[in-house]
């Protein structure tokens, strides 16, 4: 384990352990690629009480798509969007978007993987100089370690969306995905259900085997 990778996964724990503050929200962001997948037949209705509805096996692929996703983890508050791909673009609307939802705040602490996409260079191909600027400003941004996407609250978030509202991964298209996805986000929305992190600093120098003043 490097020096690098201890050190920008102490920041992002620091980050954590600190108080709510809806001045300075903590946001995790990430994506998930979704296939576009469909039955290759229609399924066969249960055949009696208690009996399930049968699919076959196939699937017909129909492309994929993408799921930005954001959660505020000591707020409850989860954002999802659906978009063809996940790109820079995609990304940057993204960006723009969250900045607009948390207009009101001094400043919104993001963590996130450091992807390629995830930077100010790649927002200003797409949004122009001047916009950047005044949006990246807007946020205050913690990168995990690479292949350390654990540390990412957002990944819980994804498992929790991946569970409860793909099922079986069969969305077909991508209107589709699309209403599964804004249901799924009403109906957690509605729960308030916060992620209780309890990986702190002080746990990862013991079950990691590290010291570090």
């Amino acid at each position: 384990m490097s020096d690098e990778y201890v050190r920008r996964m102490e920041d992002v724990l620091d980050v954590y352990e600190k108080p709510h503050d809806p001045k300075r929200p903590v946001i995790c962001v990430d994506e998930k690629p979704v296939p576009l997948t469909s039955n290759a037949a229609d399924p066969l209705p249960p055949r009696g009480p208690g009996e399930t509805m049968l699919k076959d096996y196939e699937y017909v692929r129909g492309g994929s798509a993408s799921v930005f996703f954001a959660v505020e983890p000591k707020a409850g508050i989860y954002i999802s969007k659906v978009t063809e791909t996940r790109c820079g673009h995609e990304f940057a609307i993204f960006m723009s978007e969250l900045a607009y939802r948390y207009k009101d705040a001094d400043k919104i602490v993001l963590v996130m993987d450091n992807l390629s996409t995830h930077s100010a260079s790649i927002l200003k191909q797409h949004l122009g100089d001047e916009l950047v600027t005044k949006l990246w400003e807007r946020f205050e941004v913690h990168f995990t370690p690479k292949h350390a996407s654990w540390l990412n609250q957002a990944e819980i978030a994804i498992g929790m969306y991946s569970r409860q509202a793909l099922g079986d991964g069969r969305v077909g298209n991508l209107d589709n995905l699309t209403k599964i996805t804004n249901a799924w986000n009403e109906r957690i929305n509605s729960k308030g259900q916060t992620i209780n992190w309890r990986f702190t600093k002080r746990k990862a120098r013991k079950s990691l085997s590290y010291a570090r003043t």
